[in-house]
């Protein structure tokens, strides 16, 4: 468990890797990261092409023959590349010094001729995992930087090869829209999984290793504050972009752009619902194994308290004083029937006591009976809610 925790905080994502004073717009390669790979979709009304490309100077051709180009660009292993496409498309060296480091929170930098955003997919392969992406938004073109192969966008790849979409019909700005609401629409997936995980440790706490159980509920809570330090930022740059006025975004869009913040609105719900659902799962389990202890104490000090009066009858009758010398004297020590006199009568004073105990109620289990199967029912409403 300290390994886990001690690689992600060796992470290279996690701290900034140029040193302090280092020139504005200096770029980095990002460890770890691919050489790049640069895939073009533009299109037209009637016209669409996609293709990968090694010169970058067939961007300028591309461009010119096309009304709408996108730019994907996966791997930042290259910082020359970078640097050449921040020329072809005139792209701030300020937002490029961003590309590289990837650590971004969610963000909307207005530029002269094109537009920054900095948005964070998510995905679950057995944990949660989130990779900046960097969209560089202009009048006829969309660019894109990720550190690494894979994401959430081909279902917008899709679309654009199906010639009756209105992706292939809108500009530049419907198509950095449906890029942000692909990677805002991923997080739904992300949560489901999170539902799946909150209802299977409510059904095992009861039941589960209380060692194992407490180190799942903690690790539950960290991946969903991860989450939502992901997600929350999305609702200023959204916000942002839907309010603010800029010639490359059109008022259609605009609409568009705010349904798309309610989806984070909605993500951002669910996030916090979730973090408390934790949190009282975690209260939950606390309770249980407070419970578990005080019905191990209480059969414990049932045993202890049975065995004091019979401690003491057995120690006086350990004493031992001969009746020769007094007939004050122990006079069990001369009957016949003196052991089994003294055996009885420990046993009549237990008895005598289960007795008590019985009628006082304190025998009887805090817990309530399990029904068959041995699932405990959800009294409590704990199922989170669908989103």
């Amino acid at each position: 468990m300290r390994d886990k925790h001690r690689r992600k905080r060796q992470h290279p994502g996690v701290r900034r890797r140029t040193p302090p004073g280092t020139a504005p717009g200096t770029l980095t390669p990002v460890p770890g990261s691919p050489h790049p790979s640069i895939r073009v979709i533009a299109f037209g009304d009637t016209q669409f092409v996609e293709q990968s490309i090694e010169n970058l100077e067939d961007l300028r051709e591309i461009r010119q023959r096309y009304a709408v180009t996108w730019v994907d660009v996966e791997g930042l292993g290259d910082v020359a590349a970078v640097q050449r496409l921040g020329e072809i498309f005139g792209l701030h060296f300020l937002a490029l010094e961003d590309v590289v480091n990837t650590h971004q929170r969610a963000k909307v930098d207005h530029y002269e001729n094109h537009l920054f955003v900095i948005a964070r997919m998510v995905s679950f392969p057995g944990h949660l995992d989130t990779e900046q992406i960097a969209l560089f938004l202009g009048r006829d073109f969309v660019v894109t930087f990720q550190h690494k192969p894979g994401d959430c966008l081909d279902p917008v790849r899709e679309r654009l090869q199906n010639g009756q979409c209105r992706l292939r019909k809108a500009g530049a700005d419907y198509l950095a829209y449906a890029l942000l609401d692909a990677i805002i629409d991923g997080y739904f997936p992300v949560l489901d999984q999170y539902t799946e995980r909150l209802e299977r440790l409510d059904e095992e706490i009861a039941h589960g290793d209380p060692r194992q159980m407490m180190v799942r509920i903690h690790e539950l809570r960290v991946e969903l504050l991860e989450l939502r330090r992901a997600i929350w930022p999305h609702r200023e740059a959204l916000s942002a972009l839907a309010r603010d006025p800029s010639p490359l975004v059109g008022d259609e869009t605009r609409l568009h752009l705010r349904d798309c913040l309610d989806h984070v609105v909605t993500i951002i719900d669910l996030t916090e619902t979730y973090r408390e659902m934790c949190s009282d799962l975690r209260d939950y389990f606390l309770a249980m194994v407070s419970t578990r202890m005080n019905e191990i104490m209480k059969v414990l000090t049932v045993i202890a308290t049975l065995f004091m009066p019979l401690t003491f009858i057995a120690g006086v009758y350990g004493m031992n004083f001969s009746r020769e010398h007094s007939e004050w004297n122990m006079p069990e020590l001369w009957w016949t029937y003196g052991y089994p006199f003294a055996l009885g009568l420990m046993a009549a004073v237990a008895a005598g006591m289960l007795f008590y105990f019985w009628r006082k109620g304190w025998l009887w289990s805090s817990l309530p009976p399990e029904p068959p199967g041995g699932t405990r029912p959800n009294h409590d409403n704990r199922e989170p809610p669908r989103p």
